[in-house]
């Protein structure tokens, strides 16, 4: 049995679909509030909890054999990227769980204090490893699947915001492959125990998304640029009323300010370890727009 956290996300999701398409048995951790009717359909045992409940985590865990984190924060990182899961792997433990995989973030290791998911992220990375569960920690580099709610919007309008410089480098995964990875994570000896950062096969220019819009849908992309001190302004503003989300925007920032790419090494090694060739951006994209 598999537990899979963040079931109804564009990740959790994904995850669970191919676990049922493999029939394996998955118990799905979702909100009472949550979309997860198609989870039910496609025959996932579902879990309806609250990841700040310890009690709820507990139930969740029994009779499981692996665990897959695969749950966001929102603006709560403290509560749900560094202590549910610091339950969930304590739960885990005396549930005798087999394998523990955890779904982190590129840069989790560069200490950036104005963030507090990476911070919560890497926190919970150090715990893992040295909790004795066997375990693969994942850090994808961001999920192509983000980008199609922009891409529709971009087809309607042919506008594309991009805050920040033009010129920093990303390395977007494919949500599928990034799926499949997680799954095929308990099963592959050689990514037992392995800190893996993952990344589509190429390195891109932020610049270049609204470049793959334009050959998408073939029309001239109206680039929108602000600065990412624009981000600075609004974070001040919101501090008034709302510090925490004042805070969470420090994560925003970061994801902005800074390069998040995989090496051509880092990603051959994932591909030698998984046994398949990583999916493209724009062919990602194509899959989903029926294009």
């Amino acid at each position: 049995m598999f537990l899979v956290t963040g079931a109804t996300g564009g990740l959790g999701r994904r995850i669970v679909r191919r676990l049922r398409e493999q029939d394996m048995p998955v118990r799905a951790f979702v909100r009472l509030t949550s979309a997860y009717q198609e989870l039910e359909d496609r025959g996932a045992e579902i879990f309806i909890g609250n990841l700040q409940r310890d009690r709820d985590i507990q139930k969740a865990c029994q009779g499981v054999q692996y665990v897959i984190s695969a749950h966001g924060s929102g603006d709560n990182a403290e509560a749900l990227d560094y202590r549910a899961n610091i339950d969930l792997i304590d739960c885990a433990k005396t549930a005798n769980v087999q394998h523990f995989v955890f779904i982190s973030v590129l840069g989790a290791d560069r200490h950036y204090e104005d963030a507090p998911t990476f911070k919560a992220k890497r926190a919970v990375e150090r715990y893992l490893q040295q909790s004795g569960l066997a375990y693969t920690i994942l850090r994808p580099s961001g999920f192509a699947s983000n980008l199609l709610p922009l891409a529709e919007q971009f087809r309607r309008t042919g506008i594309y915001l991009l805050i920040g410089d033009p010129e920093s480098r990303s390395s977007i995964i494919s949500t599928d492959d990034l799926a499949k990875i997680a799954v095929d994570s308990v099963s592959v000896a050689e990514a037992h125990n392995q800190t893996l950062s993952v990344g589509g096969p190429e390195i891109l220019k932020r610049g270049d998304i609204p470049k793959i819009f334009g050959r998408l849908f073939n029309r001239e992309p109206f680039l929108i640029n602000p600065p990412v001190l624009a981000v600075d302004g609004l974070r001040t503003v919101l501090g008034l009323v709302n510090p925490r989300l004042q805070a969470s925007l420090g994560t925003l920032r970061t994801l902005l300010a800074d390069e998040f790419y995989c090496t051509p090494e880092e990603i051959q090694q994932v591909e030698n370890i998984y046994q398949f060739r990583l999916e493209t951006l724009e062919h990602f994209l194509r899959r989903y727009l029926a294009i």
